[in-house]
């Protein structure tokens, strides 16, 4: 949708883009070919089929939103704000709602699949914290000794991306309890330079660690329901 409103042409899912919608779509058709085979009376299977489209419009949201703010991070070439004309400050303003809007939807895409592994998987994380997070549930795997071979598989995914997932989520956290990230970043940049311009932060520097926080997410959905459908073909052989 932001690449048509944005005069850009339509995306071609390839690499593990591509390989994570597609073992999504996969997982569904599970789903969709065990409730016409025993109707799902209790809904439950119907209830993930939901859950798991609205990951792959996660997945969507999120490769859009850092599609759009690197694509306006290339239009701003100004090192301060205060040197922008009027169209440059409307693209950087740009950029830095698609960087807001991208760093916010990489932990929100990893909640919501915690919620279908607490419920797939019977984690109970609920009883150890009501509004948990997926960071919560990946601890549930150890704690209960359940499903081991994925959840080290998901730790190690979460390690790898660790340096990069601690900066956006310390980002989150200001944006969403403190103050607009770009506010904190001018107020320090304005102590160290008193009343000299504001250098732009390293945008450069952002957008990389913002496609580390889409890779990850990109990662460990791949990981998850290629698991899920090889445990299902297997029970399925039975």
């Amino acid at each position: 949708m932001l690449r048509s409103l944005l005069g850009e042409p339509p995306r071609q899912n390839e690499g593990r883009l591509a390989e994570t919608i597609d073992a999504m779509v996969q997982t569904i058709k599970l789903l969709q070919k065990e409730i016409k085979e025993h109707q799902d009376p209790s809904h439950d299977f119907r209830k993930l089929e939901i859950w798991v489209h609205g990951l792959i419009s996660s997945l969507d949201e999120l490769e859009q939103s850092l599609f759009a703010a690197a694509l306006f991070r290339k239009k701003v070439r100004t090192e301060s704000v205060e040197d922008m004309d009027p169209v440059e400050r409307s693209d950087y303003a740009r950029y830095v709602y698609f960087y807001k809007d991208g760093f916010i939807r990489v932990f929100s895409a990893l909640d919501k699949l915690g919620t279908v592994l607490n419920e797939l998987f019977d984690l109970k994380t609920s009883k150890i914290k009501m509004h948990f997070s997926y960071f919560t549930v990946l601890r549930q795997f150890a704690y209960l000794k359940t499903h081991t071979e994925l959840g080290n598989q998901l730790i190690a995914i979460k390690e790898t991306y660790r340096e990069a997932l601690g900066v956006l989520r310390r980002r989150r956290n200001t944006e969403i309890h403190y103050m607009n990230s770009e506010m904190k970043d001018d107020l320090w940049q304005r102590h160290q330079a008193l009343f000299g311009k504001v250098a732009l932060e390293d945008l450069d520097q952002h957008i990389r660690e913002l496609e580390q926080g889409y890779r990850m997410v990109c990662d460990t959905y791949f990981t998850v329901f290629d698991y899920i459908n090889q445990r299902w073909k297997k029970i399925a052989a039975v």
